[in-house]
């Protein structure tokens, strides 16, 4: 799920909750590379037990990245997943479980936003084609210089959806690379991996939290298990915390803003393809010699603590003088359960509350107010008391005015801030070098980027001299004040409401019965994603069927809105999700004959895939941020329309429409792999429970496999780049699927809290406060020996000669 601004809004808050990951590289000999020995002790200082990975986190980034050159073809896009997980397999190092889970088929209300999504996708890869041809055009018209144009079919990042040719090779690749891992690599061999892939229904973050509550079920568990979570949504933080594990931490990639990519038209980097003027390459070095010189800086990783978030929340959230005993656990559901309401993928959020405006505060102090007059918790194992809502809603509601005449009034501040600003800058150099040798701004909490190629860096500088002698011309767009999207709601001003509704519902504010119905859905959405965190999908068929949220004042007698979901839904079938989300453009994933169904005039359905579709920006700036004004699919009708097509389906396309199950793989050192071996030997076909004590505690029903990877039979790569595994030492198997744990130890101090945002923030390296930095001694340093001020002296002269347009203070 992604909320905008949570994760920046989290880390400025808690920042202690940061830890930057210790990660070990492998070496090189004599042209023979050296892995690193994972059996080894973690260098973080911390041992986990299970990592589970968010695998389309993975895939996205390694098959269409932004800040490197695209992978050349499918094969080279699988190895680029495999070395992303070894990676991280090296950085945490699991001594129990690896789960690998890829998104499934997802239920109905996630669907809506994933055929946004991919429409936008669609629409948006259209829409550059078209830009990109029109500004060669113009370029190449007024003697412009371009490099030839790259004929390269475009990757359809829509193929990474469940059904497609592509996730099916996936799964197989990914079969094969754990194969070689568990048989090859000595950190791996004992560990139990699991393989959800697209075939197994649900979100891959929802089937990692189904997996962990089934096994705290068990009276087997180990109540102290260290879990360590990959993904960079920002719902995991949410479910890590609905876990109530005691040691729960999210390993994700460093956010790094501003990352310089190349432009789409001419290759080069500092500015977009809207900004390019056709200039030649101007050469880099003296011989040309920095020409594609430029690395690509490896992307850094980050722990978060989610043990370090319960410390602060317990002291946000802790009250004194209830009239009933303080739950520090119901206190955190509840924190959760009120996160919904600033963003989740399965219901817009509401008009009033932005992130950014503090609307995770606001509900907070709201909260502690109204728990003292409900007399108990909003939420319980799931499911919520709309009465107490109704009480957050309306103080919310009785606010909801001055918040949107603030924020409008922020927002002309903010205007005029960067009004001065651009005023400023025309005024000041034409060149400012960037990273480590930039200006920084004092106090900033992040750490300036590190220059990644010292000499080009200088050379860089060097060419460059503080006024405009270049005679670049100036942007025709390049004005004190940019056009404004049309806001024909006018949150901040009187009658916002009937507006509101007019122009987004095309109803009265007047029409109670429709008010009332919105609400009603969205007091069964909020039902819906409380009992999804909790305890899994209450219902594959439930969505929210609005485009937008009422507002927190509408949030009226409510305690009877809900009772409870359909019971027995079942989930789509893969195809018939790609029927559900896919425009017609990605037809070309689907049978032919249910492609049809998109693009044929004589369509039963054709109007659920319009060609064009109008985007509201909905008070926001960039189309990004928008809303999608699609058409929800009617299932019945869909499914009458395939009806027709589903005898069409080959017998490859009948098995890539079927739901499967998680698949668990073993080494030969493993203790239940003697037991699984058996299985196989006697052709069980019965479903048999795993042993517990045999497998880390871990218990559920065990099938075999239809395409079973065995010991001593080789495993024929799907990739021809890579080698077959000759000598297989693993065992595949498909497998279905708290007290007395010990507190990890407190890490905040009295001082971290009453900081907060107030001094610079300095990183942690690994889990050990207390690291000692590496050092020199006295022989390290024979540079000391010299002068030092003529030293400084010498290097600020040498800096003032490379870097024109650059003043430096004397010391």
């Amino acid at each position: 799920m992604g909320v905008p601004a949570f994760f920046r809004w989290l880390s400025r808050k808690y920042a202690s909750i940061i830890v930057h990951c210790v990660e070990e590289k492998g070496k090189e000999c004599n042209g023979v590379r050296i892995p690193v020995d994972t059996t080894k002790p973690n260098p973080n200082e911390v041992e986990f037990d299970n990592l589970y990975l968010d695998m389309n986190g993975i895939i996205h980034p390694c098959t269409h990245p932004e800040d490197k050159a695209a992978p050349k073809n499918e094969d080279e896009m699988m190895v680029a997943i495999f070395e992303y997980i070894d990676r991280l397999f090296n950085i945490v190092r699991p001594r129990r479980v690896l789960y690998m889970a890829i998104d499934g088929v997802a239920p109905r209300a996630k669907m809506n936003q994933q055929r946004s999504r991919r429409f936008r996708a669609s629409k948006e890869g259209v829409e550059l084609v078209d830009e990109k041809n029109r500004i060669r055009e113009e370029i190449l018209a007024r003697g412009g210089y371009l490099p030839p144009e790259e004929i390269k079919e475009r990757f359809d990042s829509n193929c990474i959806t469940p059904g497609t040719e592509f996730m099916d090779n996936l799964a197989k690749c990914l079969r094969y690379y754990v194969a070689d891992r568990v048989s090859n690599d000595p950190g791996w061999r004992n560990v139990t991996v699991f393989l959800s892939d697209a075939s197994v229904p649900g979100e891959g973050e929802h089937k990692i939290m189904d997996y962990i509550r089934r096994q705290r079920a068990q009276p087997n568990h180990d109540p102290n298990t260290h879990h360590c979570l990959c993904g960079a949504d920002a719902d995991l933080i949410m479910l890590g915390l609905a876990t109530h594990e005691p040691n729960f931490t999210i390993i994700r990639e460093e956010f790094k803003p501003n990352k310089p990519r190349p432009c789409a038209l001419c290759g080069q980097i500092g500015h977009e393809i809207k900004d390019c003027q056709g200039t030649a390459r101007e050469k880099q070095g003296e011989h040309d010699e920095f020409a594609d010189s430029m690395p690509v800086s490896e992307q850094e990783f980050i722990f978060i603590r989610l043990c370090v978030l319960r410390e602060y929340l317990a002291r946000e959230l802790t009250m004194a003088s209830l009239p009933f005993p303080f739950d520090f656990e119901r206190s955190i559901d509840d924190w959760v359960f009120m996160c919904f309401f600033v963003g989740n993928d399965f219901l817009p959020h509401l008009p009033s509350l932005e992130i950014r405006e503090g609307a995770i505060d606001r509900l907070v102090n709201i909260y502690k107010d109204v728990v003292h007059k409900t007399g108990g918790y909003l939420t319980e194992n799931g499911f919520v008391n709309l009465e107490r809502v109704e009480l957050i809603m309306q103080a919310v509601g009785v606010a909801e005015d001055n918040i949107f005449k603030k924020r409008k009034e922020d927002d002309e501040g903010f205007k005029r801030r960067m009004k001065e600003k651009r005023k400023r800058m025309k005024r000041g150099p034409a060149y400012m070098t960037t990273g480590q040798f930039a200006p920084q701004a004092l106090g900033r909490r992040d750490r300036p980027e590190a220059v990644q190629n010292a000499r080009h860096q200088a050379y860089d500088m060097r060419m460059h001299d503080s006024t405009d002698s270049k005679g670049l011309k100036r942007k025709a767009d390049d004005s004190d004040s940019e056009p404004e999207p049309e806001d024909n709601v006018r949150l901040w001003e009187e009658g916002w409401k009937q507006r509101y509704y007019k122009t987004k519902f095309d109803v009265d504010v007047t029409d109670e019965d429709f008010r009332r119905k919105v609400v009603k859905s969205y007091v069964e959405g909020l039902c819906w994603v409380l009992r999804y965190y909790y305890q899994g999908c209450a219902s594959w068929k439930w969505y929210f069927p609005f485009h937008y949220a009422p507002f927190a004042s509408d949030f009226k007698d409510i305690k009877g809105m809900f009772t409870e979901f359909e019971k027995g839904t079942k989930p789509f079938k893969p195809l018939e999700q790609l029927m559900g989300v896919f425009p017609a453009a990605s037809g070309n994933f689907l049978p032919p004959t249910w492609r049809s169904l998109m693009s044929s005039p004589d369509s039963s359905i054709i109007d659920f895939y319009p060609d064009d579709f109008a985007i509201d920006l909905n008070g926001k700036k960039y189309a990004w941020q928008g809303v999608a004004l699609l058409p929800f699919v009617d299932e019945r009708r869909l499914r009458a329309a395939l009806a027709d097509v589903y005898p069409d389906l080959t017998p490859e396309e009948v098995k890539r429409n079927s739901l499967g199950s998680d698949v668990l793989f073993l080494g030969k050192s493993h203790p239940l792999f003697d037991f699984i071996q058996e299985l196989y030997r006697t052709e069980s076909l019965e479903g048999t429970e795993i042993p517990a004590e045999l497998c880390h505690g871990i218990q559920g029903t065990l099938n075999l496999d239809d395409d079973p990877i065995l010991p001593d039979k080789p495993v024929t790569s799907p990739i021809p780049m890579l080698r077959d595994i000759s000598q297989n030492s693993a065992i595949g198997f498909d497998s279905l699927c708290l007290l007395f744990f010990r507190m990890p130890n407190k890490v905040l101090k009295p001082g971290d809290w009453e900081r907060g945002n107030r001094e610079p923030w300095r990183p942690q390296l690994g889990f050990n406060p207390n690291r000692q930095q590496a050092h020199l001694d006295q022989s390290g340093f024979p540079i000391l020996d010299y002068d030092l001020s003529s030293l400084l002296h010498t290097l600020i002269l040498s800096l003032r000669k490379s870097c024109l347009g650059i003043n430096y203070a004397p010391i």
